[in-house]
């Protein structure tokens, strides 16, 4: 005998083998296929896509009702919530290229670079002064930043970096920037497990 629970599913959604930002795309074209109270089950091998999927409800009012691991599978389970209870999606609006933070680290502007990508795809490539805190971990390791520093904020794509920045300026910090469209535009100089 389990003590789990069976898990009603209206939807299941296979993302294996897909990296930021497309466990997203896919979702958000899942919920507007579902009606209100049902529950889309996201499968994903991403790691960072716990993050990626709690963000993303966090700011749309969908609920994240929790993700079972079984095995390299991450299974998220999202509710769709009643209309009165999504918020619109909104994206943060101070962006700057990467080419402009290349050129203002080149100036030598003080500003922090944040990538907020796993541990795994920092350590394999970054921005040579960038610190990660992954964005999962990012309430939690808040304290680690100061809130009138200028902070540019990166991840792979801008999907992460665009909640991460969303959360600072909720806590209170003022000069925040998402870097478009991430490492994936980066030609600057980077560090890696080889360096």
């Amino acid at each position: 005998m389990t003590n789990q629970a069976q898990i009603q599913v209206d939807l299941t959604l296979d993302c294996k083998g897909l990296a930021c930002p497309m466990p997203i795309v896919k979702t958000k074209k899942a919920i507007e296929s579902v009606q209100a109270g049902q529950v889309v089950e996201l499968q994903a091998t991403d790691r960072g896509s716990l993050a990626d999927i709690q963000g993303w409800c966090k700011s749309t009012g969908h609920q994240y009702l929790g993700t079972i691991e079984e095995g390299s599978v991450l299974k998220h389970y999202i509710r769709k919530s009643n209309a009165n209870e999504v918020k619109p999606e909104t994206k943060f609006t101070v962006t700057m290229t990467t080419e402009e933070l290349q050129a203002k680290l080149s100036d030598g502007e003080a500003i922090t670079v944040l990538d907020v990508r796993e541990p795994a795809e920092y350590a394999f490539q970054h921005v040579l002064s960038a610190i990660n805190i992954p964005l999962g971990e990012l309430e939690d390791r808040i304290g680690e930043l100061k809130s009138d520093a200028a902070i540019a904020v990166i991840c792979r794509t801008g999907t992460r970096s665009d909640l991460a920045c969303s959360t600072l300026a909720d806590k209170g910090f003022t000069n925040v920037v998402n870097v478009l469209p991430g490492m994936t535009g980066w030609n600057g100089p980077t560090a890696d497990l080889n360096q």
